[in-house]
C-alpha cells in the first residue's frame, strides 16, 4: 500500500512538471521551407521541408556575419545531394531552436565552430540510428530565416535582431 502511495506521489508531481514545461504548439504558424532564401524573418513557428526521404549525415557545420545585412548564417553541410527531412520549432522568446533530422547521422564530432554573435550553444541528441535532434540556444530574442540548398545538401539558418 505505501509502495502505491508512493507511486502515486511520483506520477503527479511527474505529470504536474510536463503541464508546466510542455509548449503549446496548436496557436504556431506551420511552415514549409524553401529552397532559396526569401528574406522572411520569423519570431517563432514550426518548420519543415516535406516529405522528402534522404539519408544523410551532417558532414559540417559553419556560419559567417553579414554586417552590410545584419545576419549571421548558420549552415549545416549534409554528405547527401538533398537535405534530408527535417522538421522544427522556433521560439525566441525562449530564445531556443529545435531541429529534428530524419534519417540522419552525425559524421564523427561536429566541432565548435568558434564564437558566434546570436548562438550561445549547439547540442546534438542522437534520438536512434534513424533520428538526430538538435537544440540551438540562442544569446538574444533574435528572428531567423531559414531554407535549404541542394548539390550539396544543406540547411541555411540566418538570423538577425
Amino acid at each position: 500500500m505505501r509502495r502505491l502511495t508512493l507511486l502515486a506521489i511520483v506520477l503527479s508531481v511527474l505529470c504536474i512538471s510536463l503541464n508546466v514545461f510542455a509548449q503549446d504548439l496548436t496557436k504556431a504558424r506551420i511552415r514549409k521551407l524553401n529552397l532559396s532564401k526569401k528574406a522572411v524573418y520569423i519570431d517563432n513557428g514550426i518548420f519543415h521541408n516535406g516529405s522528402t526521404k534522404v539519408v544523410s549525415s551532417i558532414k559540417a557545420m559553419r556560419h559567417s556575419f553579414t554586417a552590410k545585412e545584419g545576419y549571421e548564417r548558420i549552415v549545416f553541410d549534409f554528405s547527401s545531394a538533398q537535405v534530408p527531412r527535417v522538421y522544427g520549432n522556433f521560439n525566441s522568446k525562449d530564445k531556443k531552436l529545435y531541429i529534428d533530422f530524419f534519417d540522419t547521422s552525425l559524421d564523427g564530432a561536429v566541432k565548435s565552430f568558434g564564437k558566434t554573435r546570436f548562438v550561445e550553444e549547439i547540442k546534438f541528441f542522437p534520438v536512434s540510428e534513424e533520428s538526430l535532434s538538435l537544440e540551438m540556444s540562442l544569446k538574444d530574442n533574435v528572428v531567423i530565416d531559414i531554407f535549404y540548398l541542394e548539390n550539396p545538401g544543406r540547411l541555411v539558418v540566418d538570423v538577425k535582431k
